[in-house]
């Protein structure tokens, strides 16, 4: 038997598998509920198969002057009732972040960087 209380929009489980696609562009909010970005596209590690990052966008205007930060994915949980991501990053802390270089999708040492500054637990332990 189902359990209704877990269910959210839809009738679908907070836990159903949701299609990539449908993660673009979804919004995340702080705890108190205010818009700090949305999700542009997500980091798969290719070995293990797990999402790694959350390309954030925030700022810009219909995406010009957008800005695009990687977040680890640890630090984002889906919220039924807002409807989309909520986490406890704020925008300083985006904005703060160890600079992404040519190279951060190959640079352990700039992944490691990153976790700490959002402690968040490392994807690939």
């Amino acid at each position: 038997m189902q359990d209704d209380s877990i269910l959210g929009q839809g009738g679908h489980s907070p836990q159903a598998l949701v299609s990539s696609a449908d993660v673009m562009g979804t919004e995340v909010y702080n705890h108190q509920g205010d818009h700090i970005g949305s999700i542009d596209h997500v980091m798969i590690d290719k070995l293990s198969g797990k999402i790694a990052y959350a390309v954030m966008a925030f700022g810009g205007v219909l995406g010009i002057g957008e800005e695009h930060y990687p977040v680890p994915w640890g630090a984002l949980r889906y919220d039924v009732s807002q409807g989309g991501y909520v986490t406890d990053i704020t925008r300083e802390q985006l904005e703060g972040a160890p600079p992404t270089g040519e190279d951060w999708r190959e640079n352990r040492d700039w992944e490691t960087r990153t976790h700490h500054h959002y402690g968040i637990p490392f994807y690939w332990v």
